[in-house]
């Protein structure tokens, strides 16, 4: 009997290695490409911040790498320097903070409003939130009437983001003015501690499962994101408040995750998919009496974060908002990707038209599998929002890239949920 049961032990420990090395295949492609990115965004980037992250992802990738190749060669053991984790912290480090640190530091020489894209180190969409921010503190509103600038408009004037974006840019617009000041209020510290704040939120709502490593290099190594973190942030402040609604919606807390969508929302319009997505999942999971109260929550908080700024200038309020970002505004939007919808839209106006279809299109078909098997759990909703967003991104005619980072950290999220929900199923979670 005592050989017997030590043999399934010993046949397991044989198979260790081989089996762990399936998923260290997949981390070294990933931190390959991911390395092949950053070098090449360092060499060919017009951006300043953009070339310097490029400079230091490419050593934590590069770390990344060669960890898991050593990985690849030895039997596992205990101890932290044999977890696929180390990987993970040598991109924070070099990929997310030491950059991040780098250009807040570097922007301190007041080179960024120049028109000199290779002497920036934050985006201009740093500069336009926190002059939003200053502008609502001195006028009630953070956009500017584009007619009585005295001068042509441009790009940078205009703010294409709801009045509650303008509150990540209070912290400059009250303590700033020094160069500590400054630095310690830059608007993109205040995204990256939202982002951190609501993924820790979330995680705690979801029962603090271990998050999967996939999912980490989904929602915090891949490039869009690290790359959003240092020259940017806002996205990531966008997508973690959703996170964190989702998560109360999935925990049958209609009226908190309506207060949170609607912050969302009055922050940037483009994740409206998400609105439909947990009103269904409020309805699948509670019934009609909730999903009223989470309609109402939503339409009454909207109107009190948005009313007042429309009231005090409405057509500038209508120029940033909704005219810009369509491409309708006095200035065209000069978002642009080559991603597919931009691609068909720049062929003409039949390209315009078909453009559109295509998008109207992908909006019924998903709109199809949502009311035709609609979400239950919290992982149903994130990739459904996933793949409207996604689905977003790429048809619109107007849009960028970067956008990608939406989807890739909702896929993230489906695999926490997915992992807390295995564990310990919330209530109306359906077997199957």
């Amino acid at each position: 009997m005592g050989v017997d049961a030590f043999e399934p032990t010993r046949a397991r420990t044989r198979r260790q290695p081989g089996s762990a090395r399936s998923p260290l295949v997949g981390d070294l492609l990933f931190y390959f490409g991911c390395l092949v990115y950053a070098v090449v965004i360092a060499y060919a980037s017009e951006f300043y911040g953009f070339r310097m992250w490029g400079a230091f992802a490419a050593i934590g990738y590069g770390i990344a790498g060669v960890h898991t190749i050593w990985l690849a060669t030895r039997s596992r053991r205990p101890g932290w320097l044999y977890s696929r984790r180390v990987g993970l912290a040598a991109v924070g480090v070099f990929g997310m903070l030491l950059p991040l640190g780098f250009l807040v530091i570097r922007r301190l020489t007041g080179v960024d409003w120049l028109i000199t894209p290779f002497s920036w180190s934050a985006q201009p969409e740093v500069w336009v939130i926190e002059r939003s921010a200053s502008l609502l503190l001195h006028h009630g509103t953070p956009y500017v009437d584009i007619t009585a600038l005295g001068r042509p408009p441009e790009v940078n004037d205009y703010t294409p983001y709801g009045p509650v974006m303008s509150v990540f840019g209070l912290p400059r617009a009250l303590f700033g003015g020094t160069p500590a000041g400054d630095a310690l209020t830059d608007a993109r510290l205040m995204f990256a501690i939202t982002a951190v704040v609501c993924v820790w939120v979330t995680l705690r709502l979801m029962g603090r499962p271990r998050v999967p490593v996939r999912a980490a290099q989904l929602a915090m190594a891949c490039p869009l994101t690290a790359l959003t973190w240092s020259v940017a942030g806002p996205d990531l402040a966008i997508v973690g408040l959703m996170l964190v609604a989702g998560a109360l919606a999935a925990r049958d807390r209609p009226v908190a995750s309506a207060i949170l969508l609607a912050l969302v929302l009055s922050a940037k319009l483009i994740v409206a998919p998400a609105a439909v997505v947990l009103a269904v999942l409020v309805a699948t999971r509670l019934g009609g009496r909730a999903l009223t109260r989470f309609l109402a929550t939503l339409v009454a908080a909207c109107a009190l974060l948005n009313v007042p700024v429309l009231l005090v200038d409405p057509s500038a309020f209508v120029e940033h908002v909704i005219r810009f970002p369509a491409g309708l505004g006095v200035v065209t939007s000069p978002a642009a990707s080559p991603l597919p919808g931009y691609l068909i839209a720049s062929t003409g106006p039949v390209g315009q038209a078909a453009a559109f279809t295509l998008l109207g299109a992908a909006a019924i078909a998903i709109l199809w599998w949502l009311l035709r098997r609609p979400p239950v759990t919290g992982s149903d909703a994130m990739l459904r929002i996933a793949v409207g967003l996604g689905a977003f991104t790429l048809l619109t005619p107007a849009t960028r890239y970067g956008y990608l980072v939406y989807p890739l950290v909702l896929l993230a999220a489906m695999l926490c949920f997915r992992r807390a929900e295995s564990e310990t199923p919330s209530p109306g979670t359906t077997s199957s």
